[in-house]
């Protein structure tokens, strides 16, 4: 994906607004069906949605008004996340919200839709719109077929062309970085660097700090509680922006430096579930819990991940989590007593140390040392494995 900031005038911006209303209606119709579906009643198809949305489209004037291929590729997609769903790669397709999941897809792009005005700019052809203008940061490949305008909380909105975007060439010399990822160190390197994300400032965080105080207290409905959650997201998109930038320049800078670039295998979604539990069984700690997803979130640690697929593709390891932050890089001792704090490593075997425990995980992972609870490596089953015993019911 190639992502611009889009600059409509009010006007244009209107007729975009109707085109992301459309869209999430004719999207949360078929999320409807879909829930409706029973053993022995299928929800409809593509194409039946499609005959379904013509019919729609004769007897409602505002739905008319729209565009056509808007609507039905808000259907196509459907089809496409629901496909995914069933082939377990991805979540089920849930309801989008007003305000929350502003946006809409346009296929068929063809090259003398988008054109180039100057240096900064250029403008794309929306259909209901015409020509609308954009910031021009880098190259549009010819092949773009598609594009998709979204509009995020604060306000802005941007198109983002599809296009795969080629992978950074490495070194050739054979090198190779574990990359330790942190709440306190964003990222640990092997090489000794630590990297941490950029966020809010002091006074930024004082500020959203205030306003969030501000939002509780104000009315649901009135233009006091609406102009405050416009400045709290333009907050909260200062501090995204930085991080997606800190993100594309450290995972272009890695994969131009090193060959072979492996990094812990976390599921991310599964570390930052919630731990309130439910009535019947409450969660422990769960405040605790929640500001840490927070910092887990706020590190971007699959985005950084996700990066390093794009850039390095091909010379991308998984290395598993398990122990790296116990396991002396010089000797390969595992014991809990070699993490002195947070910060400081030194093994109680060797003497090695101290220094940083993100950066001695970091040299595990670079050599690829997973370790198991029983202190073999965890490539393969254990063979230090105790003798299961069979129940009655085997």
């Amino acid at each position: 994906m190639s992502r611009f900031r889009l600059l409509p005038s009010p006007e244009e911006a209107a007729v975009l607004g109707e085109h992301c209303r459309h869209a999430r209606f004719v999207w949360n119709l078929a999320v409807e069906q879909q829930q409706h579906r029973q053993p022995g009643r299928q929800a409809p198809g593509y194409h039946e949605q499609c005959a379904q949305l013509t019919a729609a489209r004769a007897e409602y004037d505002w739905l008319a008004a729209g565009s056509q291929t808007v609507q039905q590729q808000a259907l196509r997609d459907f089809a496409q996340a629901m496909r995914n769903f069933f082939h377990g790669t991805h979540r089920r397709p849930a309801w989008r919200k007003a305000g929350k999941h502003e946006g809409f897809r346009q296929v068929g792009v063809k090259p003398h839709h988008i054109k180039r005005l100057s240096r900064r700019h250029g403008q794309v052809w929306i259909p209901k719109v015409g020509w609308v203008r954009f910031r021009w940061t880098r190259d549009i490949p010819d092949t773009v077929k598609s594009y998709r305008v979204t509009l995020d909380r604060s306000g802005r909105w941007h198109i983002a062309f599809t296009a795969i975007p080629e992978s950074v060439p490495g070194p050739a010399n054979g090198s190779v970085v574990g990359v330790d990822r942190g709440v306190t160190v964003s990222a640990a390197l092997s090489t000794g660097e630590l990297l941490h994300a950029p966020g809010l400032n002091a006074g930024e965080t004082e500020r959203l700090r205030r306003l969030q105080q501000r939002l509780a207290r104000a009315r649901r409905g009135s233009h006091r509680r609406a102009r405050t959650k416009l400045a709290v997201a333009r907050l909260r998109a200062r501090e995204t922006d930085r991080r997606r930038d800190w993100v594309e320049k450290t995972t272009t800078n890695l994969a131009r430096r090193f060959d072979t670039i492996r990094v812990e295998d976390l599921h991310v979604r599964a570390m930052t579930r919630s731990a309130r539990g439910t009535r019947e069984c409450p969660g422990t700690n769960v405040a605790q819990k929640r500001g840490l997803n927070r910092e887990i979130h706020r590190q971007g640690w699959g985005l950084l991940v996700t990066r390093l697929k794009h850039k390095a593709l091909g010379r991308l390891e998984f290395v598993p989590a398990a122990y790296t932050s116990q396991r002396c890089s010089a000797c390969g001792h595992v014991a809990p007593e070699n993490r002195k704090s947070q910060a400081v490593f030194q093994c109680v075997a060797c003497g090695a140390g101290p220094c940083n425990a993100d950066v001695n995980a970091a040299r595990n992972i670079a050599a690829g040392r997973a370790v198991t609870a029983r202190g073999d490596l965890g490539a393969s089953r254990s063979v230090k494995r105790e003798p299961q015993l069979c129940s009655p019911a085997a």
